[in-house]
């Protein structure tokens, strides 16, 4: 099949091969309508820039690109992603590199993105973050004209390209044996999106440990808002308030929804950790500023983004896909969590 040439694309749009040209580029001299249109129909008919012609331009971006499938508001209060954020801007400035972060309504918005930023080579690599079961964005990200990237997320979940990814699993089960061994024997476990790949792997390593330990487990899904761990909180403690062999320990798959939970127990009128333990996850300084101050799943967030970022250097050199397990969250124990209270 012959290569796909701007001047098929100037053709298709209507215009001349030099706005083709400043459209791809990312240049001046076209308008905003005119270039989104240009880079919509190099997307469609598959154009790529010759390798030829990229080696003798030098044509490096100096930047990468991360896509946030996520709604805007939910951006505000989810710490997670300003510290990592912040950890890969870190080694970005240290190469003079830029980062160019755009915020998707959906994971097609996501993928039209990934379409435009290949046909015009709009940067040099991609962070993909969030990977689902199963993902769409995997067969972007792989072939000849493929944008060198790295998925952050378990092995199982990356398709095969380079992956950074933290201990979930393993977390999961120091925290379950924890409660366990305090003596809970009722937990409930909330959670996060179903279509999320590290939701599946911490479901099923805690109701794999609860199991291997006797204990009983509800789950409540959510989106991570603090709304829906308002919700999820309520529906558990509300309903099992009092109630023999009710739940007593409460895991949260986001330091959002555990401070969430942790406003629904006193508008209940239970005492934490007294009446209801509850653990939280990632560790942001709202788990240190809540009162009482909340267990949780710590890692730094910010040294992770860091290493996702060094590893799509590596990438970007020439160097062949792996996977790199960063760090293993580590249960950090405050007042938030004790033993059950007798029943009776």
């Amino acid at each position: 099949m012959a290569r796909i040439t701007i001047a098929d694309i100037a053709r298709r749009a209507g215009v001349s091969t030099a706005a083709v040209s400043y459209a791809l580029n990312g240049r001046p001299g076209v308008s905003d309508t005119t270039r989104e249109l240009v880079l919509q129909i190099a997307a469609e008919l598959g154009w790529a820039p010759s390798s030829a012609a990229r080696s003798l331009s030098g044509a490096y971006t100096e930047t990468v690109g991360l896509v946030l499938a996520r709604a805007p508001e939910t951006l505000g209060f989810e710490s997670f992603y300003m510290q990592f954020v912040a950890g890969i801007e870190s080694e970005l400035a240290a190469r003079d590199y830029g980062l160019l972060l755009q915020v998707a309504p959906d994971v097609d918005a996501e993928l039209r993105t990934y379409r435009k930023w290949r046909a015009a080579r709009r940067v040099d690599g991609i962070v993909m973050v969030d990977p689902r079961v199963p993902d769409p964005r995997l067969d972007l990200l792989v072939g000849e004209d493929a944008l060198p990237a790295v998925v952050v997320g378990d092995p199982s979940l990356s398709g095969g390209l380079t992956s950074v990814y933290t201990d979930d699993a393993a977390a999961v089960r120091s925290c379950v044996a924890y409660l366990a061994e305090l003596g809970h024997r009722a937990v409930a476990h909330v959670t996060g999106p179903a279509e999320f790949g590290h939701t599946h792997i911490r479901d099923d390593a805690f109701a794999r440990e609860a199991a291997a330990r006797g204990l009983t487990v509800e789950v409540r899904r959510t989106d991570y808002t603090p709304e829906a761990g308002v919700t999820a909180t309520r529906d558990l403690l509300a309903r099992d308030r009092g109630a023999p062999g009710g739940v007593t320990a409460v895991v949260y798959d986001s330091d959002a929804t555990a401070f969430a939970g942790l406003g629904v127990a006193a508008e209940l009128g239970l005492r934490v950790p007294d009446d209801v333990s509850l653990v939280a996850w990632d560790d942001s300084p709202l788990c240190r500023a809540a009162f009482p101050q909340l267990t949780a799943l710590s890692h730094d967030v910010a040294k992770y983004g860091a290493h996702v970022a060094r590893r799509l250097f590596e990438r970007m050199a020439g160097e062949p896909a792996a996977s790199y397990r960063d760090q293993t969250p580590e249960l950090r124990i405050r007042a938030s969590t004790a033993p059950p209270a007798l029943a009776g």
